[in-house]
């Protein structure tokens, strides 16, 4: 017995211990797990994103356009939001906020460990499901973690709380909320809360009543399904929610509570927004646009908040438009304008239409694409002829048609034969077989680079045709290039954007109105005086602004009459109108101009502008061979030389007849003098007679008369300076 007993002790210590070994393995266990655990959670937490920076909870915000008036012309944005300051909120929100999403949100650190149990135990016993995050955990996962926050997972939750707890270290709970309420889904589009209540009721978030700030506070929950345009009754039982909590938290009373949420769900929404965010002159605010994309990544055009002023002046665009209206009432349905005018001093855009219809195109024509440029390519070659030392005085043949070669046969416009003038004529009445011997002179390479340095962008071809416009421009380009010549040679690229500044109102870039020469005031000049003719006595004689400020600039009609344009400019402004069917395949109208819309927008676009000349400069050298020989070869052939010569023979006619004359007269006077006319010896004798004509070479013939006696002289004559006398022989015997 006592021997078992022992054994019996043996064993039950051999027990104890063996339980003691299996609790300190369970230790070691548990041990060797919460390490391996903690292990992999500060693995996750390797790549947090700090919260020090200063851009660390720079969430999306909408850029802001504007025109140079302060016309507010677009809202670029992905995510609708207008960010507002905690004292620009209604307490309204500020308290059911707290009161649905976060009820202990100034009591925990960032995470709220009884808000996890008591979901947990709502979601467990098969209450409507709750979420455990609170407003911190929710505004990290929107802005730091947010291209990880449709991620449902240990580790997306343990990186959440290890964020919230470090913001809520550096922020304030008022800071905190109300960087939430400027950044979460109101759904429709709307993020933030000012964004929220403008978008439904129309009013800023510090006027949300008890009923309003309720809807809005219950909406993000589930921003689609919450939706009160789309599902009001879902929308009002959330409201309602959102007022009962309210009431639990003690922030309004069972009174409010009653009346509240015993209301129908009224909305005062605003009117649809533009879906790309542009509300005015969408031609030119989406060149603004595509601008901006061109310097800023997308995500700063769409999410950086960005300020950015513009040079588009209302006044002027609404003349624009009235003056494309008024010419559409006179042209056929399908066909469009294009228009931009622009300050030449500055570059700066002040009017732009690039069609008929964006929203129904999205093509801009003022910007895009571009179009033939018909003979208002022409300036170009002139200018490089100019440069070149070509007098605009120089004679052309303007002669149509004209065989360039076996393949090319060019004419002028209806094959008129303006036939040997000078360049500047030749400009008035833009004829092509004068300009095409021109830029056969100049070379098309150096047209094309002279039109490239006064400011056409698009890629040209180096063709005879080119000064012809082959090539394809804009009313933007053409407006820009011309206005080179209004500024005597400096030229200003086309500014959009005067100035841009980040979401903290930090000036990030600035318009420079320095220009740039590219020609000299001499040329410059020149081309304006040539330019000036067009209107005078050119193809746009006529179409002059009615107050007498003084322009220059060149008409163009490109092949089949498909593109019509009139640059002008003045020294204060530049304007390129072209007008046309935007669908290249269908063939012109003959009849259209841009004469008319040109000189009715011009009629207004000068009002409250002095009159003003171009500023004048000396003729520039012009040495080039080419002048003389022109003119040599050429002047014969114009009526000028053609009545200079007529008038050469004549004259030399006159001169040879007046010599003749002389030459007569010369030698009648060194002619001897006549002897005396002999005297009458008729009647006498013939010794009677000798004696008479003494002195005179004389000499008789004999011959019958009855009526004379024999030896009497019957008459007398002189024949070869003799004196001839007939002296009678009686009357004569034969009867």
């Amino acid at each position: 017995m006592k021997n078992r007993r022992k054994q019996r002790e043996v064993h039950a210590h051999a027990s104890k211990w063996g339980v003691i070994i299996v609790l300190i393995a369970a230790c070691f266990v548990v041990y060797g797990g919460v390490q391996g655990a903690l292990g992999v959670m500060n693995s996750w937490l390797d790549d947090l994103p700090s919260i020090e920076g200063s851009d660390a909870f720079n969430f999306a915000e909408k850029t802001r356009v504007y025109a140079k008036d302060g016309t507010l012309l677009a809202e670029f944005f992905v995510e609708n939001r207008e960010p507002v300051a905690i004292d620009q909120v209604s307490e309204y929100v500020l308290e059911g906020t707290v009161a649905t999403e976060d009820v202990r949100f100034y009591e925990h650190n960032g995470v709220d460990p009884q808000g996890i149990v008591r979901a947990l135990v709502n979601n467990i016993r098969g209450g409507a499901l709750e979420g455990a995050s609170t407003i911190t955990q929710q505004f990290v996962r929107n802005t730091l973690l947010a291209e990880e926050a449709t991620e449902i997972s240990f580790e997306r939750k343990i990186r959440e709380a290890e964020l919230a707890t470090q913001l809520e270290k550096v922020y304030s709970k008022d800071d905190i909320l109300l960087m939430y309420l400027n950044t979460i889904n109101y759904g429709d589009g709307c993020y933030g809360i000012e964004t929220a209540a403008k978008n439904y009721f129309q009013k800023s978030a510090a006027d949300l009543t008890l009923v309003e700030a309720a809807t809005l506070v219950g909406i993000p929950q589930s921003p689609t399904y919450l939706n009160p345009k789309t599902n009001p009754d879902a929308c009002r039982d959330r409201r309602n929610v959102v007022l009962s909590r309210m009431l639990t938290a003690g922030n309004i009373t069972q009174e409010e509570y009653d009346e509240a949420s015993a209301q129908e769900l009224v909305l005062n929404p605003a009117p649809p927004r533009s879906s790309d965010g542009i509300y005015a002159y969408p031609y030119f605010t989406s060149y603004v646009r595509q601008l901006l994309l061109e310097e800023y990544s997308q995500a700063e055009v769409f999410k950086g908040g960005l300020t950015v002023y513009t040079t588009i002046d209302p006044a002027m665009q609404a003349k624009a438009e009235l003056a494309c209206e008024n010419q559409y009432a006179r042209m056929s349905e399908e066909d469009e304008v294009s228009l931009t005018c622009l300050d030449p001093n500055t570059g700066y855009i002040l009017a732009m239409v690039g069609g008929k219809d964006y929203d129904t195109e999205e093509w801009n024509l003022a910007t895009q694409g571009g179009r033939s440029a018909g003979s208002s390519f022409k300036p170009f070659t002139l200018t490089a002829a100019i440069e070149q030392g070509i007098n605009p005085s120089t004679l052309i043949d303007c002669t149509s048609p004209y065989k360039v070669n076996a393949e090319y046969t060019v004419e002028n416009f209806g094959n008129i034969n303006y036939g040997i003038r000078s360049i500047q004529s030749a400009t008035a009445v833009s004829s092509n077989t004068g300009f095409i011997r021109l830029v056969q002179e100049v070379t098309p390479h150096t047209a094309v680079e002279t039109a490239y340095r006064l400011g056409i962008t698009t890629p040209q071809p180096e063709v005879l045709t080119s000064t012809l416009g082959a090539g394809n421009v804009t009313t933007l380009e053409m407006a820009s290039a011309y206005g080179t010549f209004a500024t005597g040679g400096v030229k200003h690229s086309p500014e959009a954007i005067t100035q841009v500044l980040d979401r903290n109102g930090n000036e990030i870039s600035s318009s420079s109105t320095e220009g740039e020469r590219v020609i000299s005031e001499e040329v410059a000049y020149a081309v304006t005086k040539v330019l000036k003719t067009v209107f005078t006595e050119g193809t746009a004689a006529g179409y002059m602004p009615y107050n007498g400020q003084p322009v220059a600039g060149k008409t163009g009609t490109s092949e089949d009459f498909k593109d019509h344009w009139l640059v002008g400019y003045t020294p204060q402004l530049s304007c390129a109108i072209w007008i046309g069917n935007p669908d290249y395949e269908q063939p012109g109208n003959q009849n259209l101009s841009c004469n008319a819309i040109w000189q009715d927008f011009m009629n207004m676009a000068l009002e409250g502008y002095e009159i003003q000349d171009f500023a004048p400069a000396a003729d520039p050298s012009y040495g080039n061979k080419f002048n003389k020989e022109q003119n040599d070869k050429l002047y014969k052939e114009t009526e000028a030389g053609k009545k200079e010569a007529e008038e050469k023979k004549k004259k030399e006619e006159e001169e040879k007849k007046k010599q003749e004359e002389d030459e007569k007269k010369q030698q009648e006077q060194n002619k001897p003098a006549d002897p005396p006319a002999p005297p009458n010896v008729v009647g006498m004798t013939l010794d009677q007679a000798a004696n008479a004509l003494a002195g005179y070479s004389a000499e008789y013939v004999e011959e019958y008369s009855a009526t004379v006696p024999q030896g009497i002289v019957i008459s007398q004559e002189v024949v070869g300076g003799k004196v001839r006398l007939h002296v009678s022989l009686g009357p004569n015997p034969g009867g």
